[in-house]
């Protein structure tokens, strides 16, 4: 058994500027559809909502890092964040080419006004 821990920090500002900036192009690159629509009915908050799933990516990708053959196996869309019944964020993988060797996935997304945290163990074989 092999744990790995991932975290990230990032100014929501930073993801509102890309997102004016680059529109659409930023947007389906980093999020998938799910996700865009999730953040988006958030309202006022959508960008901290955003940012906080950006972060949660960052941390997969550095907690996933040491159980891939190739960095580049993994892009931003293959991971998609959603929240149970509890609201709790959960992790889905959408390309499971990469992750037959993960056990258990858990995840925890913070955000402020203006930053956005997120810390992801994984527990793999």
């Amino acid at each position: 058994m092999k744990i790995t821990c991932g975290t990230d920090i990032i100014e929501v500002a930073r993801i509102k500027e890309s997102i004016e900036n680059l529109g659409d192009t930023f947007l389906n690159k980093i999020y998938t559809p799910f996700e865009i629509e999730h953040c988006n009915s958030k309202k006022q908050m959508k960008y901290q909502h955003f940012a906080a799933r950006f972060a949660a990516k960052e941390a997969i990708f550095k907690a996933i890092s040491d159980l891939l053959q190739e960095k580049y196996e993994i892009t931003w869309t293959d991971v998609q964040i959603v929240n149970n019944k509890q609201g709790k964020p959960q992790v889905e993988f959408l390309n499971k080419k990469f992750c037959t060797n993960i056990e258990q996935i858990d995840i925890s997304l913070s955000h402020l006004k203006e930053y956005a945290i997120a810390t992801c163990i994984i527990v793999a074989k």
